[in-house]
């Protein structure tokens, strides 16, 4: 960060990029606004009388990065969970701070994509945003495939899943309906019928594996054969994801942006201009990417000696606890703009994350699966299967008609209530065997408590 461009002092000293018309700045996505809601405008006056123009950049760097957020108070939780690890603390104390340290840093990871964005193009950074935009998922993901957790691996990606569609748009749609009581609350249906198209998509690749192991012969080995249409399935569903970026951010465009009116707050209107400079801000997600890769070790190295801790079983602390605390910041903003009657950007987050995990983290997660030779498949099992699916299908039937009210809010919400109370009583062994070398006995191993 010592070295910058004379864009980027431009940017310091005057505070945000200038001169760039609504045509060249980035599309207000419904991820753009929802975490900007969480953003704080920082005072620059102070830094500005730093007579060092390096230290005032650096300074002017770390306000609006560091301090720039509302989740500031939870930075402290990233050196306190390497301290614990360091002189070994206890384990779930290591597995509660880095958590903690997640939730700032995923925000930050959004605001840093935006504001590369400013310099890319709308394109780029919709790629960006896009591909980083549950990054936090994929790197916890790709750790525990490293260490040959495959349940961690389902259970964490079934729970950002289950999270978005029950527990964040139920929320939103709850406290919004009591917030506009006296309001009609209508939302664009075409971009909830777009991702649910996605989503039922996405069912049908993961359905067909486990439907594929009953449908075989007693005698006949299907393990392989899973595994192998697991395989094909996630390699479909990469493409499928592909042109469905394609449609978002070119042909379709219009249909994904988060339609701005006429009074903003000045947290959205903030976001209207680059604060830093582009290699600041590509220096920064790098930065912030490696903590984040730290933060997600320590999680699952820590997360059988938390279950053991806690008395919670380590599904439940992946389906339910991990979504909920990685995705704060996101779930947060999602539902401060129902509050505004701003569905639509509601919508946008809580259906666009999940439809970005069950069609590109998932698979993506099966094919470096495959690449590691770790034998990792679309059957998610009986239980976490039909919870999918039975989520799926009650955000569509939610969603037909483009009105909203708080009691299908609440219906929502007391979906993923029962959920999550099957998954606190479900005790399912992390160790157990690699089901894909045999044959399917039983719909879930698990054992429930007396």
């Amino acid at each position: 960060m010592a070295t910058h461009s004379c864009n980027e002092a431009y940017v310091v000293e005057n505070g945000g990029l200038k001169g760039s018309s609504k045509e060249t700045r980035p599309g207000r996505t419904a991820h753009n606004m929802s975490s900007s809601s969480l953003r704080k405008k920082s005072d620059l006056a102070l830094v500005s009388k730093v007579p060092c123009r390096c230290l005032r950049m650096l300074l002017a760097n770390l306000q609006e990065v560091i301090l720039g957020t509302k989740l500031t108070i939870l930075f402290p939780a990233i050196p306190l969970a390497v301290v614990a690890e360091f002189y070994s603390f206890g384990r779930p104390w290591v597995f509660a701070l880095s958590l903690l340290g997640l939730t700032p840093l995923a925000e930050r990871v959004s605001f840093l994509t935006e504001q590369i964005a400013y310099y890319t193009g709308p394109t780029v950074g919709g790629l960006l945003n896009a591909t980083c935009g549950n990054a936090t998922e994929l790197i916890i993901a790709i750790f525990a495939l490293s260490q040959h957790k495959i349940e961690v691996v389902k259970y964490s990606l079934l729970g950002s899943v289950l999270s978005n569609l029950l527990l964040v748009l139920g929320t939103s749609l709850l406290c919004g309906g009591l917030a506009n009581l006296r309001k009609e609350q209508k939302y664009d249906r075409r971009q909830a019928d777009v991702n649910s198209l996605m989503l039922l998509l996405a069912l049908l690749c993961h359905l067909l594996p486990m439907l594929f192991r009953y449908a075989g012969a007693p005698a006949t080995p299907t393990a392989d054969l899973t595994l192998n249409l697991s395989r094909a399935s996630s390699i479909v569903m990469l493409l499928a994801y592909v042109v469905y970026i394609f449609f978002q951010l070119v042909t379709h465009r219009q249909l994904f942006e988060a339609q701005e009116e006429g009074e903003e707050d000045d947290n959205t209107a903030s976001g209207e201009e680059a604060v830093i400079g582009f290699w600041s801000g590509f220096v920064w997600l790098v930065g912030m990417t490696l903590v984040i890769a730290l933060l997600s070790e320590y999680v699952v190295d820590t997360i059988e000696s938390a279950s053991a801790s806690w008395g919670l079983s380590v599904s439940f602390l992946s389906i339910i606890l991990l979504p909920i605390v990685g995705n704060a910041a996101e779930h947060a903003g999602a539902i401060i703009f129902a509050f505004k009657n701003k569905l639509d950007i509601t919508l946008g987050v809580a259906l666009g994350s999940a439809t970005q995990i069950a069609m590109f983290v998932v698979p993506l997660c099966v094919v470096v699966a495959w690449t590691m030779g770790i034998r990792m498949d679309l059957n998610f099992n009986l239980l976490e299967t039909c919870s999918l699916a039975l989520s799926i299908i009650v955000i569509a039937f939610t969603l037909q008609d483009g009105t909203s009210h708080y009691m299908k809010g609440f219906v929502l919400l007391l979906c993923y209530v029962v959920i999550g109370a099957c998954f606190f009583v479900l005790r399912t062994p992390l160790n157990q065997p690699n089901m894909n070398n045999l044959e399917l006995k039983l719909p879930t191993e698990a054992v429930f408590r007396a």
